[in-house]
């Protein structure tokens, strides 16, 4: 048995797995496996002083999968821990294997009984929902005291939760973690008279409410606000872009297709069998999924299917490397599994947390960027006078409508800056398209050392010859 910290709401995994056992038994069952998520949430938003919403909450969400004797799988959902809940989910599972797609038949993990990585989690006391109220009716306030046009901080929200997650199967796989975590989020409104409203905000987690950098989120989203308020119309034309580390990680989570086995085998990425090996950027981008990163707050020590959490290259040099793998799709390319599976019928694959960086070696971000200084700006103006200057990718928007992943395509809204002859002004509309792979082929450089944010860590990454689609 593999297990990390103590339970956080009360779940014994061992004492679980044995009642497991012990009612499949009755059932007549020999092969199973169980997932589970509980937590106990309190979460507080406010509006301009005054309490908006406190909720408190209690969730389970458990997974249930049999195995017949044809080994096909069937799968229920239950909230219910006690003998009898069990009892009914294994028995729905049972009676749902009969109907099982026997193209699709997951087993279990070969690594659900290796062992766990060791994380640095303290778990931390919560400190309730009115002291969260206070924290961030204060944060509000501060906030709204940064800039006169700021009139409103329309969403916030300060969060804490603990939470297990636990694995156990008829094998003896008995996987149980325990986790604190907490949130914040301020986006901010600002309006001058005459002009329209623009808006910015920032985020911050941590293991618990009182280890948040309030402050830091307040000073960044006052920042970001503010800067979009002098805005002005940006012409249409090609430029080189600069995005912000959370722009970058955003566009990259957006294609993470291109490295997801299952999305391979289901003929849906970009990438085939035979991309594994073949060049997909610049030689100097690496692309790593590392959701063990001590900077990745509520990481996993394991997937929903029980492997260990580990670090994966999928890019380096420019050259991609690896896939993203369950155990079926692992089993399909005859690989060990990675640690990205979920839990169900048919497994899904996803990624965990992003570190972009330059390939040592490689030359990187120094010569791209002095290539770009050498030569940048005068091409811009050979095209015409419409590319001149520089674009920075601020944050984009509308990833779930804008991303064709299939085909590589994007079309996105941004907010950012326009940057010509030494000034700076915020762009009042604009979107930047392209395509993921030339995209990837077109980066000068990168800038600034790697910024951690909820979804990975990255520079600031600078690529040339994107259109942008302006007002002017």
């Amino acid at each position: 048995m593999t297990t990390t910290t103590p339970a956080t709401t009360g779940l014994d995994a061992a004492a679980l797995r044995d009642r497991l056992n012990t009612l499949a038994s009755a059932a007549g069952i020999q092969q199973w496996d169980l997932g589970a998520a509980c937590s106990t949430d309190s979460s507080v938003q406010v509006d301009r002083g005054e309490p908006k919403q406190l909720k408190g909450a209690q969730r389970s969400a458990i997974t249930v999968r049999v195995w017949n004797s044809d080994q096909r799988i069937g799968i229920t959902s239950t909230s219910d821990l006690s003998d009898a809940g069990l009892a009914r989910a294994l028995e729905g599972a049972k009676a749902a294997s009969a109907f099982g797609n026997p193209e699709e038949t997951p087993a279990f993990s070969p690594l659900a009984q290796a062992p766990l990585p060791v994380l640095d989690q303290p778990l931390r006391e919560p400190l309730g929902i009115l002291s969260l109220l206070a924290t961030l009716k204060d944060a509000e306030a501060d906030l709204l005291a940064r800039h006169p046009a700021i009139g409103t901080v329309p969403y916030n929200g300060l969060a804490e939760r603990s939470s297990d997650r636990l694995y156990l199967n008829s094998e003896g796989a008995c996987r149980q973690q325990s986790l604190t975590t907490a949130s914040l989020y301020l986006y901010a409104r600002a309006e001058e008279a005459g002009r329209k409203p623009r808006s910015s905000g920032a985020v911050r987690l941590a293991y618990g409410a009182a280890d948040l950098d309030v402050a830091g989120c307040v000073a960044e989203a006052a920042e970001r606000t503010i800067a979009h308020l002098d805005y002005g119309p940006i012409p249409t034309g090609h430029y080189t872009c600069v995005f912000s580390p959370e722009a970058f990680l955003d566009l990259i989570g957006a294609f993470s297709s291109l490295f997801n086995a299952r999305a391979v085998l289901d003929g849906i990425s970009l990438s085939t069998r035979e991309s594994l090996g073949t060049p997909l950027a610049v030689p100097f981008l690496s692309i790593h999924d590392n959701g063990l990163h001590p900077a990745n707050i509520g990481a996993a020590a394991f997937d929903g299917e029980g492997t260990p959490t580990r670090r994966l290259a999928l890019v380096e040099g420019g050259i991609l490397q690896n896939f993203l793998h369950s155990e079926a799709t692992a089993r399909a390319f005859g690989v060990a599994p990675t640690g990205h599976a979920g839990m169900g019928a048919k497994v899904s694959v996803s990624p965990d947390w992003f570190e972009i960086s330059a390939t040592p070696g490689q030359g990187g971000a120094a010569s791209g960027l002095n290539r770009f200084a050498r030569g940048a700006a005068g091409r811009d103006r050979a095209d015409g006078g419409s590319g001149a200057g520089l674009v920075v990718i601020d944050s984009l928007s509308a990833l779930h409508a804008g991303v064709k992943a299939s085909q590589g395509s994007f079309s996105l809204p941004f907010d950012g800056w326009w940057i010509q002859d030494g000034e700076q002004r915020s762009i009042e509309a604009a979107t930047v398209a392209g395509d993921i792979r030339q995209l990837l082929r077109s980066l000068v450089g990168f800038e600034g050392a790697g910024k951690v944010t909820p979804a990975g860590l990255s520079p600031w990454v600078w690529v040339e010859d994107l259109a942008v689609t302006g007002d002017a």
